[in-house]
């Protein structure tokens, strides 16, 4: 099955399907990106992406912003699925070649930061952003749309990170099961020890070394201020106060 093949199955299309990277079913009010599964930023569109590294104007551009506005203004779905790049092909500043892809949608949250915008997981498990800017007002009835400065994480990196430290805060050692019991299992934030936004797009994460559960509260702390405290900071701080 080709991606158009794929695409159409969906109900899906798009203006050229030599240049689109997203798709659109107006019938049932969803729209598709493809997310390469490379990284865990799950990037779908950026204001930057108007011209390509050549200078010239991106074919697919006002497409996929409009694409981006139905979402956030009209309460579309978005639906992404995986693509793998030819490796190759990965060069600075040029998008890479399709490989291959995973003919199978995901229900995402549409998340920005900056002139960027990301593809969220829709769970429970997914930990919450790392930093909250003042809330923004929302057309009624997009209620797909998160506008937030924070970043995709990845659902199998969290995983990883929880699987070696275990879920008590690496700061203040809360245990959310034993004081919530059922309700608290299997509950933490995951902190980035350095901030995602300052990693490069190519960088991979090390669930084990880059990685640390951190209760909601620690979390917090250590993002009050514009530069975010070290682990060992607030653990300092808060034997200070006790």
């Amino acid at each position: 099955m080709s991606r158009k093949q794929f695409v159409e199955s969906q109900g899906a299309t798009c203006k050229n399907w030599n240049w689109s990277w997203s798709f659109l079913n107006e019938s049932k009010r969803f729209v598709i990106f493809g997310v390469w599964d490379e990284f865990t930023d799950g990037q779908i569109f950026s204001e930057s992406w108007n011209t390509n590294a050549k200078g010239r104007k991106s074919k697919g551009y006002n497409q996929s912003r409009e694409h981006i506005r139905l979402i956030e203004e009209e309460g579309y779905r978005l639906m992404t699925f995986p693509m793998q790049p030819h490796e190759e092909s990965w060069q600075d500043g040029e998008i890479p070649k399709i490989k291959d892809f995973t003919p199978e949608l995901t229900d995402r949250n549409l998340t920005k930061n900056g002139p960027s915008w990301y593809a969220t997981n829709v769970d429970n498990a997914a930990p919450l952003p790392e930093e909250l800017d003042t809330p923004e007002k929302y057309p009624e009835g997009a209620r797909r749309a998160v506008t937030i400065n924070a970043y995709e994480r990845s659902s199998k990196a969290r995983a990883a990170c929880v699987a070696h430290h275990g879920y008590l805060c690496a700061v203040c050692g809360f245990d959310f099961a034993f004081v919530y019991g059922k309700l608290g299992r299997d509950f933490i934030h995951v902190h980035h020890i350095k901030p995602i936004r300052e990693i490069g797009k190519r960088y991979r994460v090390d669930p084990k070394k880059d990685l640390l559960p951190i209760c909601p509260n620690c979390h917090a702390m250590i993002h009050r201020n514009k530069s975010p405290l070290t682990v060992t900071e607030l653990r300092k701080q808060l034997e200070r106060q006790q």
